[in-house]
């Protein structure tokens, strides 16, 4: 034995004990140990059992921070994290729906009631897109723009108040400005002359103004007056401005000629750059029809003020675009849509060169994924010499909404009180076809319609508002929209075999019929001479008590199609292209052939009605799986007044 009291014997030889064969192992293998036998190796397999733990007593690897962000019970994996706790973290959004609440009794109640209550659960807030105007921000336009009630209260050049009378608006004796009008010209005449002289700038701040109103309000003579007077102005200081930029050149070359002796040491004078194709206004339009609207109210308005206008449409052959852009004597302003301007920019680099204003018309159509890459293209070529931009709409969306708050935080919006709302001279009459005797036939139902306007005399509003300007035929235009191109085609054929003279009018249609289709339900109809208007007068009084027209909840039945066609009545069978924008004057009845899939198509599909300030009737085809909720709280919104939003 040695000093330890150990044995100095040699260890016996080392037995494992899965398979019970002997093995040699060196002894500075193994630690000494005082356990002998069994128990030696039941203590080793523990010690080697608890070499992969980490002991109790390690420090956690958190210690070196200064703080532990807590792991929000969503983040926690497995099927029991979370579990603890008994409180909703702010701002923790639960998963699904609480059952518990659900089933609970005593809640039952509260939550029927939170449901009417709440606006998330009403049927026209569930379908809208629009973004929300407060009725504190439509009292308080409403008593700003109260005092204004001429057009004389607007700081206006002369001669563009003389083409209010002669060409914008001829034939009316009392001329009143429309709401959008009075809001959006004070404004706009603002800052009308940019600084002259100074160099672009890519990096220029641009003013932007966003007119927003109801259809029919007048909102392009709300921006076409005030930017008239703007480019007037601009001119007239450009005109003096070259005076005397050409004076003090005079005045340098004579000091060089003292100097000089010989006269071919004078170098040749550069000829100024000309003004073609180099406009100061553009406004961009969505379809070449809207684009000759504007284009017709710019040429009658260039009568009185003095300006060159050019409409530029892909309608148009390649001759006459170039002569109205190319022309020797320059251009002022273009009418044109994005696509066509574009591919113009690429050949011509200095046609955005001069723009001082710029005006986006049917902005909520522009700003789509269709025309945005472009658009922003135009707005960043014209930016160094841009001094206005405005964009015009009837209807804010809010996809639009969020687009003008991230590009334009700063744009001054000018809306009117009576924003998204449909005039309540328009009435609103609901057919459900699902009943007898159409029993789901929409087509029919339609045709019945159309049969039964056609056939009754004429009614008290429409003799009421003859007068000078108005139709010297009482011939009747109805619209009647669709939500699915093939459909218009459809209801167009189904109308014409019952003896309706019906035109489908989409995409599809060519630029060249185009203005021939819209052409009976846009131009203006000539005047009415003093013993027609009297003829109609006596005829109104005489019907006044057998008023023929269709009732606000309609109640028709299967009308007979005769062997003749149905005389004086015109209808147009169209989707949403239609909708926006083109001034229709002419019609009075408009059918929604099918429900309209948001409020926003619902204020263009009836704003063809009301412009003006006439009257219009339209008639909803309500079916089996139509959103009948929506319909009641549109008419109830319009029979009250208010905005759909």
């Amino acid at each position: 034995m040695n000093r330890l009291g150990r044995s100095s014997l040699p260890l016996p030889p080392r037995v494992c004990l899965l398979c019970q064969t002997r093995t040699t192992l060196p002894s500075t293998f193994f630690a000494p140990s005082p356990l002998t036998g069994w128990q030696a190796i039941r203590g080793m397999g523990r010690k080697s059992e608890r070499r992969g733990k980490t002991s109790r007593h390690a420090l956690s690897s958190n210690v070196s921070r200064s703080t532990i962000t807590p792991r929000s019970p969503r983040e926690r994996k497995g099927p029991w994290g979370g579990m603890n706790i008994t409180r909703v973290p702010e701002g923790e959004v639960l998963r699904g729906k609480d059952k518990r609440k659900d089933n609970d009794p005593r809640t039952d109640g509260r939550k029927d009631k939170d449901k009417k209550e709440s606006p998330l659960y009403k049927a026209l807030k569930m379908q809208t897109a629009l973004a929300p105007v407060s009725y504190a921000q439509r009292t308080k336009v409403k008593e700003r723009i109260a005092e204004i009630t001429s057009f004389d209260h607007f700081p206006l050049m002369s001669v563009i108040h003389h083409s209010i009378s002669s060409q914008a608006l001829p034939g009316l004796t009392d001329l009143m400005p429309t709401p959008i009008q009075r809001v959006a010209i004070p404004e706009l005449l603002k800052d009308p002359i940019p600084q002259l002289g100074s160099p672009p700038n890519s990096d220029a701040k641009y003013e932007q103004y966003l007119l927003a109103a109801e259809t029919g309000s007048g909102k392009t003579l709300a921006y076409l007056l005030p930017l008239l007077d703007n480019f007037k102005r601009l001119e007239a200081a450009e005109i003096a401005f070259a005076k005397k930029e050409e004076e003090a050149k005079q005045r340098e070359k004579e000091k060089e000629l003292k100097m000089k002796n010989k006269a071919y040491d004078i170098e040749p004078e550069e000829p100024p750059m000309s003004n073609a194709a180099r406009p100061r206004m553009v406004i961009l339009v969505p379809t070449s029809e809207l684009a000759f609207q504007v284009g017709d109210k710019l040429k009658a308005l260039s009568h009185t003020v003095k300006f060159r206008s050019a409409v530029l449409a892909s309608n148009l052959t390649p001759r006459r675009i170039k002569n109205g852009l190319f022309n020797e004597k320059g251009v002022d302003i273009i009418v044109t849509t994005p696509h066509l301007l574009a591919s113009i920019a690429e050949k011509e680099p200095y046609v955005l060169s001069r723009v001082n204003y710029m005006v986006l018309d049917e902005a909520d159509s522009l700003m789509d994924k269709s025309f945005s890459p472009i658009l922003n293209e135009i707005i960043s070529k014209a930016t160094p010499s841009l001094h206005k931009l405005v964009l015009c709409s009837a209807t804010i969306p809010r996809g639009m909404d969020a687009t003008l708050r991230k590009r334009w935080p700063d744009i001054k919006r000018l809306t009117t009180p009576s924003l998204h709302a449909i005039p309540r001279r328009v009435q609103l009459g609901v057919i459900d076809v699902h009943k007898p005797p159409y029993n789901g036939n929409r087509s029919l139902a339609c045709a019945d319609i159309i049969w039964s306007i056609g056939k009754a005399g004429h009614t008290n509003h429409d003799a009421l508002e003859l007068g000078p300007g108005q139709a010297r035929s009482l011939d009747k235009r109805i619209l009647v929209f669709v939500n699915r191109r093939e459909e218009a085609t459809e209801v167009a054929e189904f109308l014409k075999s019952k003896g309706i003279d019906a035109r489908a009018f989409t995409r599809d249609v060519t630029d060249r019929k185009e203005r021939e289709i819209l052409a009976p339900f846009t131009d203006s109809p000539p005047p009415l001479t003093a013993e027609e208007v009297l003829k109609a007068k006596q005829e109104e009084s005489r019907r006044r008590r057998e008023d023929r027209s269709i009732p606000f909840v309609g109640d028709f039945g299967a009308t007979a199609v005769p062997d003749k066609g149905l005389d004086k009545v015109q209808v147009l069978v169209s989707t949403d292209i239609a909708s926006r924008g083109v001034d229709t004057l002419a019609v009075k009845t408009v059918i929604l052939y099918d429900v309209p899939r948001t409020t926003i198509d619902f204020i263009h599909r009836l704003g063809r009605l009301g412009r003006m300030g006439k009257r219009g009737r339209a008639v909803v085809l309500v079916g089996k799986n139509d959103r009948k909720d929506v319909v009641k709280e549109v008419r109830e919104a319009m029979f009250r007044g208010q905005a759909l939003i």
